[in-house]
């Protein structure tokens, strides 16, 4: 939006559009849509079933179903089409692990004012589990990355490269959607032991333990594993400051091939301009949860890379719509990615 956008309704729309954003967010921790798309309920039926208080849930489903999230036939409810779309686990597009660690966010972002003030993180959620907040933050990078990553992985060619690493990869999703369109790919996910579990998991269900394996390492303390022709860093660079995100470039320059790619895929800032403004609103969500994370212009970026002796780096496109970038870099001057069209 530009400041001429603005009106007094749209400005109240905006600080007021938490309130539909936490009515979602705790549907989906009560795994409200599971249990009516099972058993259409009256919001008393319900109660008994989840252990809710009647009133207090009839409230909440009215207010779904006001959101188009639940359709009301007299007194039951029943999920509505777009619910059954990316509120169902098991959904192609299910996207409720991300919405519960969206949930879990809320907290530090009312502490938002204190961040500013004092420069220092303020990411905590009272009566979870720090399991509880891995897993959602795990399962949510997973939901997030099956939506791109079919399109965005046909777009690149790979050429002659046959060994993929997927740094900080977490549950492995990019490693297995590479290896899915290249039948000659192998991967290695590295990431912290916390990631291992859901990595392997998610890796058997796609029936690829003969392809991928998983590395368990702090990839800012631990050497990378072995050398490799496309080296794949999704959404880690944010968490790091610019020393941290220097170093981890020139450690995976050093693990490239000579003809390798490398390929950052981020939330990235205009060179001129504030915006866009979801990777300038995604800065303040690293203010809050890390001690120097933050987003990065692409012109930071390219700098970063040409440091890490990564000769030449392009864009390439993603629709509109998307709120990520990427950018591909090779060691050699002529280093050209051709494009393959969806």
């Amino acid at each position: 939006m530009t400041s001429g956008d603005w009106t007094a309704p749209t400005l109240l729309e905006t600080t007021g559009s938490y309130w539909q954003g936490c009515t979602i967010m705790a549907a989906v921790e009560l795994d409200i849509f599971k249990r009516l798309d099972t058993e259409p309920d009256s919001a008393a039926g319900l109660a008994g079933r989840i252990g809710a208080e009647p009133r207090a849930l009839g409230m909440l489903l009215r207010a779904l179903a006001a959101l188009g999230l639940l359709e009301q036939q007299t007194d039951n409810y029943r999920c509505s089409a777009a619910a059954k779309q990316f509120l169902l686990p098991g959904a192609a597009e299910y996207l409720g692990n991300i919405i519960s660690h969206q949930h879990h966010l809320v907290e530090s972002w009312a502490r938002l004012d204190q961040a500013v003030t004092t420069g220092q993180p303020q990411r905590q959620c009272s009566g979870v589990s720090a399991e509880k907040w891995c897993e959602s933050f795990l399962l949510g990078m997973q939901n997030l990355a099956n939506l791109l990553a079919p399109q965005l992985v046909a777009q690149i060619t790979l050429g002659t490269g046959r060994k993929m690493l997927d740094l900080g990869g977490g549950p492995g999703t990019w490693a297995i959607h590479f290896c899915r369109h290249n039948p000659d790919l192998r991967a290695t996910i590295f990431d912290l032991p916390g990631s291992q579990k859901l990595a392997e998991s998610a890796i058997a269900d796609a029936a690829m333990t003969d392809r991928i394996n998983f590395f368990a390492g702090d990839f800012n303390q631990s050497d990378l594993p072995e050398t490799y022709d496309l080296i794949w860093m999704s959404h880690i660079l944010h968490g790091e400051g610019e020393t941290n995100c220097r170093a981890l470039l020139a450690k995976a320059a050093a693990a490239l091939s000579a003809d390798g790619m490398l390929i950052i895929h981020e939330f990235i800032l205009d060179d001129q301009g504030p915006g866009p403004v979801y990777p300038a609103l995604f800065a303040l969500n690293m203010l809050l949860g890390t001690d120097e994370g933050a987003a990065y212009t692409e012109g930071e970026l390219r700098e970063m890379l040409a440091a890490a002796g990564l000769m030449h780096s392009e864009r390439l496109p993603l629709p509109p719509h998307n709120r990520s970038g990427v950018l591909l870099a090779g060691k050699t001057a002529n280093f050209r990615h051709p494009v393959q069209e969806n």
